[in-house]
């Protein structure tokens, strides 16, 4: 029963809007049933003497051992600091040891990961005492494993527990890192390092012990057992690698789900989704609580997008909520929901039935541009040294958490002109699934731009590169559309330019890494076919010298634009189209996040000068797979989907983007259209605009932001490639 004092303390509290009552009951599940419509009462008759919190910031242990008059007069913590204590700005909890703020910064990792098993496992320990309880938990789990362990550095048992552990654990990687960040900090450091690539899969835990909860211990172990379940583990986890579309297995009771869940996180939350293109309502939370979960790599890849460091971690203050590590808990839960990802509970791993299996395409295609390399004609037009690489360069963000410059990482500014860079740009397409470009080709009437890479190609035999030409047949203009303004090269089709173009062909198509998909017929295909004079009898001109030349037939396919032609094209007179997005797809009010007729929709601030227009990314997946859209498609159209778009670096701030391209929702595209499309799409083919398309940030090639991140997202979303023979 409350006592007169009790009714005054309680006034006091409830006037005060500080004690947080979903907090408290959360991190208290063992408060009896009768007082989770009370919590106040609880924490008022036993509560606080247990040293509970009310909310994440007030330890009644941590003030009373900070503030001795407020100990010695044998005042209640939370009801002085109610009444005194938070105007004096008094100390409320603990504060662990920080570290040195001089030099803050962390030296990158120098080396690689283990990776001598399919899975890794990684502990973050502070609380070195619990190392044997790990250990033990492991050796029963019954696996097989990469073992990672982070320590923190300014304690004095960490070399003691680092010997330790190359006693229990020989083969374990141990790395010691400053106090900053908690769990989540050491684990992006080894993520960022390049450790944990290549890996199918990844368990994340540590040394949890959560002081301001009743029941620390308890909740660690159910969250460690529930994810490393005695005899299970193996089989289990399989079970999560065979489910295509989930992404992070957790505890049972660890997928919180509500908005309540958001505490004071939103905002950051939101300023770190916006990185990676995403966006975050306060309506709706669902995220997988504890920080202790198996994470699978199209998670791991948009971690390490975020491009988070050491300096960008609060300082170590014993908070128990608002800082990035919360904030980011919460934005796993958003990037698994932009994947189409499940987070399983382990019981629903237990209960899972296999998944009808999608189809995987027979060929693979991206269109390849050449523009990487100086010509006298882009010197006369654009300046001294001009190549792609310049306007990509220069290339300046509009807006805030516009990710531009989007600048090349492994393989750097290349000069095509290098012939091997093509090979390396091969391996690289054929580890993620490609099988062959389909390369801009620039001619007009009979003479060539940017020829220079495919025709040093043809004179080295040893470089593996399979590709097949796209007659880029538009006018060149000064504003890169190919549609208004000056005319800087005209496309003239001059009487005999079909007979003329299709003679010029012939070379490449006698390559032997000319590519012929259906084992019989070279491939060529027309950008824009409405542009010649007559389609149909330049087609018909073309087929007839390659046979009289010897070539026989030729798979002749076009593009389908977005823009309707001076000449309509008959849907026959192609053996197949190529779909490009974005390219005939955003067509809808609701598509336009920005310039459209519903105005300024972004989640981020738009500045007045920018005259462009932004469409969503999301809203382009979602189309491509909508019967309103595929039912108007010629038939024998190849599925097209794209990584990303945004020509900033051609247009400035009169640029068109896809807001929200990342490469989990590129992955979930895929995905997506193995299941709609590839049972309808021509031949069972994929195309994907594009490879390096950089000026456009149409691009699969490693980036700075992102790594190889598009190019795993590639070679997992396309599933296994099917047997063409």
């Amino acid at each position: 029963m409350l006592n007169p004092r009790h009714l005054r303390y309680l006034w006091l509290i409830r006037r005060s809007n500080l004690f947080d009552r979903d907090f408290y009951l959360d991190a208290n599940p063992r408060v009896h049933w009768l007082f989770r419509r009370f919590p106040e009462r609880h924490y008022i008759l036993m509560g606080e003497e247990a040293g509970l919190y009310p909310n994440p910031d007030f330890s009644p242990v941590a003030y009373l051992r900070h503030n001795h008059d407020v100990a010695k007069s044998g005042q209640r913590p939370f009801e002085h600091f109610l009444r005194a204590g938070r105007h004096e700005q008094r100390v409320t909890r603990e504060h662990s040891a920080t570290i040195a703020e001089s030099g803050s910064a962390v030296a990158p990792l120098r080396g690689a990961g283990i990776n001598q098993n399919p899975q890794a496992v990684v502990i973050h320990l502070y609380y070195t005492d619990l190392w044997d309880e790990f250990r033990d938990r492991l050796r029963s789990a019954r696996f097989t494993f990469d073992l990672y362990v982070t320590l923190t550095e300014q304690r004095p048992e960490t070399e003691e527990t680092r010997a330790r552990i190359a006693e229990d654990w020989p083969e374990a990687r141990v790395l010691v890192l400053p106090n900053r960040g908690r769990d989540i900090y050491p684990f992006l450091h080894l993520l960022n390092a390049g450790w944990l690539d290549h890996y199918r899969a990844v368990c994340k835990l540590h040394s949890k012990k959560s002081p301001h909860r009743q029941d620390g211990d308890v909740w660690r172990t159910h969250l460690t057992e529930g994810i490393l379940p005695e005899g299970e583990t193996a089989e289990l986890l399989e079970r999560f690698l065979a489910a295509e579309d989930s992404g992070l297995w957790v505890a049972d009771g660890q997928h919180y789900e509500g908005a309540r869940w958001w505490g004071s996180n939103l905002e950051r939350c939101r300023n770190l989704l916006a990185r990676l293109e995403l966006t975050a309502s306060a309506d709706t939370l669902d995220f997988p609580a504890g920080s202790i979960y198996w994470l699978k790599p199209a998670i791991l890849d948009m971690l390490r997008g975020l491009a988070l460091g050491f300096d960008d971690f609060d300082i170590e203050q014993g908070q128990t909520d608002g800082t990035l590590a919360h904030a980011l808990e919460r934005a796993l839960g958003m990037i698994c929901a932009a994947g189409g990802l499940q987070i399983l509970q382990t019981t629903q791993l237990r209960d899972l039935q296999p998944a009808p299996s999608r189809p995987a395409p027979h060929y693979v295609s991206a269109f390849y541009l050449p523009q990487f390399h100086p010509v006298p004609e882009n010197d006369a037009w654009w300046g001294k040294g001009f190549t792609e690489w310049t306007a990509v360069s220069r290339a300046q963000a509009q807006f805030d958490h516009h990710a531009q410059p989007a600048l090349p990482a492994d393989l750097g500014f290349y000069d095509l002109r290098l012939t091997q860079v093509m090979g390396e740009q091969a391996a690289l397409a054929r580890a993620a699934g490609i099988d062959a470009f389909c390369v801009y080709h620039y001619w007009f009437d009979g003479n060539r731009l940017l020829e220079q890479p495919i025709d040093r190609l043809l004179e080295q035999a040893d470089i593996d590169f399979p590709f097949y030409l796209c007659w880029a047949n538009e006018s060149w203009r000064r504003n890169w559309d190919g549609l208004s303004g000056e005319v800087l090269m005209d496309q003239s089709y001059a009487p005999g330019f079909a007979s003329q173009l299709a003679r010029s062909l012939i070379p490449y198509f006698n390559d032997p890494r000319y590519q012929r998909p259906d084992g019989t017929r070279p491939r060529f295909v027309i950008y824009r076919p409405e542009d010649m004079p007559d389609p149909a009898a330049a087609v018909a001109e073309m087929r007839a010298l390659w046979r009289a030349e010897g070539i026989g037939e030729v798979e002749l396919g076009a593009v389908l634009f977005h823009v309707e032609g001076a000449h309509p094209v008959a849907e026959d007179l192609f053996d197949f189209w190529v779909e490009m997005p974005p390219h005939g797809i955003v067509t809808q009010d609701d598509d336009y996040l920005y310039g459209g007729a519903r105005g300024n929709r972004m989640a981020v601030e738009v500045p007045g000068y920018f005259g462009g227009v932004i469409y969503d990314y999301d809203r382009v997946r979602a189309r491509s797979q909508d019967p309103a859209y595929t039912g108007q498609l010629p038939a024998h159209t190849i599925a097209g989907t794209m990584p990303s778009w945004d020509n900033t670096a051609r247009r400035g701030s009169a640029a068109h983007l896809a807001w929200g391209a990342n490469p989990i929702r590129f992955e979930r595209w895929l995905r997506e259209l193995r299941t709609h499309r590839l049972p309808h799409s021509y031949r069972g083919e994929i195309m994907i605009n594009a490879w390096n398309e950089w000026a456009e940030k149409a691009v699969l090639e490693p980036s700075a932001q992102h790594g190889r991140g598009y190019l795993n997202a590639l070679r997992r979303g396309l599933g296994p490639k099917v047997d063409q023979s």
